[in-house]
């Protein structure tokens, strides 16, 4: 039995927003993809579960803190002709503010939502901050290149063109 998932199928994974107040909890990549860029924290979902006990766990195994619940915000389909090709289920849980914990994938820091187009970050995250700041649900759909640039950002539920 061949147990190779094809190249191009979609993989499922979860990305957790930590919030407070108007700043998010972000994870500095140390390894790609979106190395040395700002993302949430998040990962694969684990065969059998579900995408929100993936992003709990997640958020655990990557900061060591403890969310007993996550709102459900939105999805972000990511498709390229290489091996990136996602399904990600977008969380947010409200939490205190701590210092930024150490984590294997990274450095955590506290950016301002007024600081993100300041540091680096995948071009689809402005949009999925913006969109829960608004508390907009969300479904986009990102096309991308054989390099992983973005060519186009289209939002499925009010049907507009963002990139």
């Amino acid at each position: 039995m061949n147990n190779k998932v094809p190249l191009g199928i979609k993989r499922v994974a979860t990305l957790c927003v930590l919030r407070h107040q108007n700043s998010f909890l972000l994870l500095k990549r140390l390894k790609e993809p979106n190395k040395d860029d700002y993302t949430p924290v998040g990962g694969k979902v684990d065969p059998f579960e579900s995408p929100l006990a993936g992003a709990i766990r997640e958020t655990f195994e990557e900061t060591g803190i403890n969310v007993d619940t996550m709102r459900f915000c939105g999805i972000l389909t990511e498709s390229s002709p290489t091996k990136y090709n996602w399904v990600n289920y977008v969380y947010i849980a409200d939490i205190d503010y701590v210092v930024p914990p150490l984590c294997n994938e990274g450095t955590l820091n506290w950016i301002d939502f007024e600081d993100l187009l300041n540091v680096p970050t995948p071009k689809t995250d402005w949009y999925i901050y913006k969109y829960i700041l608004d508390k907009k649900p969300f479904a986009f759909n990102a096309e991308y290149d054989d390099t992983l640039s973005l060519l186009s950002m289209h939002e499925e539920i009010e049907n507009k063109i963002l990139v």
